[in-house]
């Protein structure tokens, strides 16, 4: 008979120097008749909020968007989900929601992949402000929201996720994963504690 330990989660919290990571807020994303899109006005207001506390604070902020430049980028993933066929330099969908306060210091991030880490600049350009820990939000959860957070730890970042900030077309997939996240990989808070958290 096999014995099952539970495991002993420890929240890691934040370091000396956070960073904010917004994940994919984009018209795409966040426009119902886009074919990748749903309805997330509350995300979008969550992170308009969290932006906000992120530039009085003079922490660094980065908003990541999805470009494919050439027909073999990440070609097998776009096989998987056609849609993402649309996400090309001139279309409309790769433009961040016009809602964000964007500022002209934060780092506007170009990916092919679902991890904002995957053959980015993403990790050096952190390491270079000497941030320490990670707030992930953005679209969608169980895609590149997840694995963003789960590249922020295996890269040696503490990771927070607030709820509110986050958001999926599917919301039992969005709870689970934010369940599984929790369990493993990050801080899974309310957008209130976290920003609570941020303040001390």
């Amino acid at each position: 008979m096999a014995i099952r330990k539970a495991l002993k989660r420890v929240d890691g919290g934040f370091g000396i120097k956070p960073a904010l990571i917004v994940v994919d807020v984009v018209k795409g994303f966040t426009d119902p008749s886009c074919p990748l899109g749903s309805e997330a006005d509350e995300v979008v207001e969550a992170n308009v909020r969290l932006m906000n506390f992120f530039h009085d604070a003079a922490l660094p902020v980065v908003l990541t968007t999805v470009v494919y430049r050439d027909d073999q980028q990440a070609s097998v993933f776009r096989a998987r989900i056609p849609a993402l066929n649309l996400l090309t330099p001139d279309s409309e969908w790769i433009r961040f929601d016009s809602r964000l306060p964007i500022e002209g210091s934060d780092l506007r991030l170009e990916k092919r992949h679902t991890s904002s880490f995957h053959g980015t600049e993403l990790d050096a350009w952190l390491r270079t402000r000497d941030v320490d820990s990670v707030v992930v939000t953005g679209l969608t959860t169980s895609g590149c929201v997840r694995a963003t957070a789960v590249d922020g730890l295996q890269n040696n970042y503490h990771v927070v996720m607030p709820i509110e900030a986050c958001g999926d077309r599917d919301i039992q997939a969005h709870d689970a994963n934010l369940y599984d996240l929790k369990a493993k990989y990050a801080d899974v808070l309310s957008l209130n504690d976290t920003l609570a958290l941020l303040s001390i």
